[in-house]
């Protein structure tokens, strides 16, 4: 029985998320396959993971430019040094994992798993295919270190692959652009009707979902503007707005729905499974640029607005999309109504970035992860 063990860390959602569909397809597609999840912070010292992601949330919420700092100096100097000297401290510990499970191949979709990973390997410790699956839309030194112990690179773009055999010494053969890993739940056809009847909403307006920043509450002042403004105006518009585990947000929300008689027209959830579903009836997504709700949002065919991105990969994320022309970044000296406006009046300018979003999808994306891993093959379709 192949072994396979798939690394994860709880620094945001994301690098679950996408281990999470890893295993899942594997479990679902794959025969004589034994697939391990494990937070590879956690595993290492339950206290250090506790303090570490707890303090990324208190830097992304409160004081998102350190976190900026954080990451760009991540990226070399004496930041970058202590973080790779402490992962092979604790890669020693780390051992301990292989040397019970055995796996036949690694998939790691944080950058820590990967280099403790690719220490072991280069220690002679374990023998395993190594697989490092890079969760946002712009490279970071961080997941490149070790790379010469690395089996194979999974990027979301072109322009990442490019990178990265530019200015590194990285072959261009183990760098495979096949998306971030989402849910298979993307890829299903959905009865449109039937979802806008159980959410209450009508068939004859453009749907917007609206993610307000969930647990984070980032940029709260202004996600709270962009909802009153929505619920004031005059387009033929509807909302879901989604406040994720932000109760206060949630609250906040609802008021302005109460305030300005919107009850039928703007629906208000709690952190919600129907993601899927909700991005497969919309025209337009207001979110943060995270890799995996863009991708997501990619998947879906959605224009993004972009709102309140975190110093650092959200902010290269960001960039991207409106390089690419899939995304609109409102930035801290837009004009927010202004730019909510022109897109909505402006149909030819939605539809050209909904094309742009179909260019720039990688649906697939799960699937030929998989497939390379196991079989050393890919979906030539996708």
């Amino acid at each position: 029985m192949k072994k396979i063990l798939i690394f994860y860390a709880s620094y945001g959602g994301g690098h679950y998320s996408a281990a999470s569909s890893i295993k899942q397809y594997i479990d679902d597609n794959y025969t004589n396959v034994q697939t391990y999840m494990i937070d590879c912070v956690k595993y290492i010292n339950k206290a250090f993971e506790k303090v570490t992601t707890t303090a990324y949330k208190e830097m992304a919420k409160k004081a998102p430019w350190a976190w900026g700092e954080v990451y760009y100096k991540s990226e070399n100097g004496i930041i970058a040094k202590v973080s790779s000297t402490s992962n092979k401290i604790m890669a020693v510990k780390m051992a301990k994992l292989f040397r019970e499970i055995k796996p036949d191949i690694v998939i790691s979709t944080h950058a820590f798993g990967s280099q403790m990973t690719s220490y072991l390997k280069k220690k002679g410790k374990i023998d395993c295919t190594l697989a490092t699956v890079m969760t946002d839309f712009a490279p970071h030194n961080q997941w490149l270190i070790g790379s010469e112990f690395v089996d194979y690179y999974f990027v979301s773009n072109d322009n990442m692959k490019d990178l990265i055999v530019k200015n590194n010494n990285i072959s261009s053969d183990k760098i495979y652009v096949t998306g971030i890993p989402i849910s298979e739940r993307f890829l299903q056809k959905y009865n449109r009707n039937e979802i806008l009847e159980e959410f209450g909403l009508s068939s004859n307006k453009k749907t917007i979902l609206f993610f307000g920043g969930g647990e984070y509450g980032l940029g709260k002042n202004k996600t709270i503007n962009i909802l009153d403004f929505l619920a004031k105006t005059n387009h033929n518009i509807q909302v879901i707005a989604i406040a994720g585990k932000n109760n206060k947000l949630k609250l906040a929300f609802e008021h302005i729905v109460l305030q300005n008689n919107r009850q039928n027209s703007i629906k208000v959830l709690p952190f919600t499974n129907k993601v899927p579903e909700l991005m497969n009836i919309s025209d337009l997504v207001i979110t943060k640029p995270g890799g995996l709700t863009t991708s997501e949002s990619l998947a879906s065919s959605l224009p993004m607005i972009i709102i309140n991105p975190i110093p650092g990969q959200e902010e290269q994320n960001a960039e991207f999309l409106e390089y690419e022309g899939a995304g609109i970044w409102i930035k801290n000296n837009s004009d927010v109504h202004n730019v909510i406006n022109n897109i909505l009046n402006d149909d030819i300018k939605l539809n050209n970035m909904k094309k742009n979003s179909i260019r720039l999808a990688k649906v697939h994306s799960t699937k030929n992860i998989c497939k390379i891993c196991l079989e050393g093959k890919e979906n030539k379709n996708d």
